[in-house]
């Protein structure tokens, strides 16, 4: 086993919560999948080569997760918290690749060995109620002040996440923006970010650094955070899709020089070239959730020909601690293909 290996597995070890349970995933725990296709825009294919992009207005089944961020069993839909969007599109060659997301547009941390003490750093602790005179004395400082906790909320990461962004620069803008990112009214009004760098290959054989992003059709709308509900974000998706399909759009944004491609925790300036790679369309919620959502591993490794994983390295790591996660819980086993997702580049 080499040493990312073992940070991997040590990372699991810490992402999992006292109320978790051994079946669910050790973070994103609680979520519902849905089912639909993936049209590729005209452009798509002047850029990468991959299968799924390469098939203008040629419909990709897509198998799609979404989830809240955090490890415990309890639902908590109107809390703040990182929300996921986990995306496979099933090939027509019969290959698969996935596509990882989440609303936070960059990474806690840099390194594999920083994402592990900040892991450690931000187990759940008892809650603390800060004054308004702490608060402002820490806004003085330029120091993230802790929210007040939610009705009935005992315990929080946030405390000893901030605690580590104080002492760690380099996280201190994700700590920030998961600190203050809210709860959506629903999965389908959120942004989501695959947050790492990949490289693709043009028809040309030209290669760029890229990141992706989903981007709701029906725009970003948050909840009211003076009253959190729970359980309202699965029974949204469903009646949502019965009354018509959602719709994401597919960015990428494309580095230029002086990017830093393989830090994740880094981001890219604002105005940097985008491209419309597609459209996502959901137009179904199977009943059967085990099958459709929570046996499925997904990946962010899980890749074809067209599409390579940067040197990143917290990537790798991720790379790993899903499959460990997948084989702990007993999902189904991820189904890699081709050189791009075997680790032996």
């Amino acid at each position: 086993m080499d040493d990312l290996q073992n940070i991997a597995g040590r990372l699991v070890d810490a992402l999992v919560l006292p109320d978790g349970r051994p079946d669910l995933r050790p973070v994103h725990a609680i979520g519902i999948g849905a089912t639909g296709f993936f049209t590729a825009a005209e452009v798509a294919s002047r850029y990468c080569v991959a299968e799924h992009f390469r098939s203008e207005g040629d419909r990709i089944p897509v198998s799609v997760r979404f989830s809240n961020g955090s490890g415990s069993a309890s639902e908590h839909d109107g809390w703040s918290d990182v929300r996921g969007m986990a995306t496979r599109f099933h090939l027509p060659s019969g290959a698969a690749t996935d596509l990882v997301a989440m609303t936070l547009p960059e990474f806690f941390t840099s390194t594999p060995e920083a994402f592990l003490d900040f892991a450690i750093a931000a187990k759940p602790a008892p809650v603390k109620v800060e004054s308004p005179w702490r608060k402002i004395l820490d806004m003085a400082q330029l120091m993230q002040p802790l929210p007040n906790p939610y009705p009935g909320q005992k315990a929080s990461p946030v405390a000893g996440a901030i605690g580590y962004a104080d002492r760690n620069a380099r996280s201190q803008l994700a700590v920030m923006q998961a600190a203050n990112i809210g709860a959506p009214v629903s999965y389908v009004r959120a942004t989501y970010h695959a947050v790492h760098t990949f490289v693709i290959r043009a028809p040309d054989g030209a290669r760029r650094w890229v990141r992706f992003a989903w981007r709701p059709v029906a725009g970003v709308l948050n909840a009211d955070p003076k009253k959190p509900v729970d359980k309202y974000l699965k029974r949204d998706l469903r009646e949502r899709i019965a009354r018509e399909p959602a719709r994401f759009t597919l960015m990428m944004t494309i580095a230029e020089t002086g990017d830093d491609v393989n830090d994740s925790s880094r981001p890219w300036p604002l105005h940097r070239m985008r491209v419309v790679m597609g459209e996502l369309t959901l137009d179904k919620v199977p009943e059967d959730q085990t099958t459709h959502c929570e046996r499925l591993s997904f990946n962010p490794w899980l890749l074809v020909d067209g599409v390579e994983p940067s040197a990143d390295p917290v990537l790798r790591a991720r790379r790993d601690a899903y499959q460990i996660s997948s084989k702990r819980r007993g999902g189904a086993a991820c189904p890699f293909s081709g050189s791009s997702a075997d680790g032996e580049r």
